[in-house]
């Protein structure tokens, strides 16, 4: 029986496609032992547990970014973070460790090397994390979601998606999606979101321009996010939900969307090969902009930045679009090529291999 050690956590960036990850191990070898390693603090001390798979403890230990108490702190935490992992390894009898970033990875891929445990590094994101920078050095295999992104000895696996975007058959699921958010299934439909928060940016644009989207003979599905005060207007074409839990319903209805552009979002939408309008998180250090880079490198998209997306630009772009049949189909064919369902596959392999299967 193989035991597999998944290291990550934090955010639902690094949290997701580690859970996607764990279950095909599962799906493939029911009797595996998943193991996934994370923080207290993190998302995954909530979301582990609640997918069904044990979650280890390391100590949060972040690296410092300028000279203060916790840098100096630092070197002996991170040591103490590092024997953590290396008793963890060798109690539970670890075959392979893989890891997705964030704070348990840093101390897991170091203790693995030390215990001359194999490892392997996934990035999601197209501007990696400094976590996965160090691991990268020494992985056995470096995994990463976009072409591009500057690790050592990278190849492009794609992200590990969750089920319910990997099996969505669109066209099967569209009648029921349209009837779900009370619109036809027979007219296009705009979907425009921001994440669960939703986006401000996004919220004022829309609740500008709706009327001019509607205008040209498109449907419109708004996710404005739980904290919005944006007032839905109850007209017949627009749909407004706060949140909503089954966004392969708003998947499966889109036939072109507006959102942020974080690397799961891209990454599900270009598995699903549907064009899309990015307008990329601002704050940061330009990640998002890289993460919808290949999209629109490959003509499945296009980019337009927080600063100028405005209900004028609404109107002087993305209306154009919707009437511009010849682009949008440009745009599909470019889509349908533009991303992968097998990322958790393509880190399988990668593992795998490490294992020297």
């Amino acid at each position: 029986m193989t035991t597999y050690l998944l290291a990550g956590g934090g955010t639902a960036g690094h949290v997701n496609p580690l859970l996607a990850v764990a279950d095909g191990l599962r799906r493939r070898e029911p009797d595996a032992d998943v193991l996934v390693l994370g923080t207290r603090e993190g998302l995954e001390a909530r979301l582990v547990p609640e997918r069904g798979y044990e979650l280890l403890f390391v100590d949060k230990v972040p690296f410092p970014r300028r000279p203060n108490r916790d840098a100096a702190a630092f070197p002996s935490r991170f040591r103490r973070a590092i024997v953590q992992v290396r008793t963890l390894l060798r109690e539970r009898d670890v075959d392979v460790v893989v890891g997705f970033g964030g704070y348990a990875a840093a101390p897991a891929y170091v203790a693995a090397r030390r215990e001359g445990v194999p490892f392997v590094v996934h990035e999601a994101n197209a501007k990696p994390g400094l976590a996965n920078v160090l691991g990268a050095r020494r992985a056995a295999a470096v995994g990463v979601a976009f072409a591009g992104t500057p690790l050592r000895r990278a190849e492009l696996v794609g992200m590990p998606l969750r089920r319910e975007i990997v099996d969505l058959d669109r066209a099967a699921a569209r009648d029921e999606a349209a009837a779900f958010f009370g619109l036809d299934a027979a007219q296009p439909v705009l979907l425009v979101f921001g994440g669960s928060l939703g986006a401000r940016r996004l919220n004022d644009a829309f609740g500008g321009a709706w009327r001019d989207v509607l205008s040209v003979g498109w449907q419109l599905v708004h996710v404005t996010g739980e904290r919005s005060e944006l007032a839905d207007p109850g007209v017949a074409g627009y749909a407004v939900r706060r949140y909503i839990d089954r966004m392969d319903y708003a998947f499966a209805l889109a036939d072109v969307i507006v959102s942020r552009s974080g690397a799961a979002t891209v990454s599900e939408v270009s598995a699903l090969g549907i064009p899309a309008v990015y307008v990329p998180y601002a704050v940061g250090n330009g990640e998002q902009s890289l993460n919808a880079a290949a999209a629109v490198r490959a003509g499945a998209a296009r980019l337009i930045a927080d600063g100028e997306f405005t209900a004028d630009r609404v109107r002087g772009e993305i209306v154009p679009l919707l009437s511009d049949g010849a682009a949008l189909e440009a745009m599909r064919t470019a889509a349908a090529s533009a991303g992968t369902r097998a990322g958790t596959e393509n880190v399988i392999a990668l593992i795998d291999r490490a294992l020297g299967r």
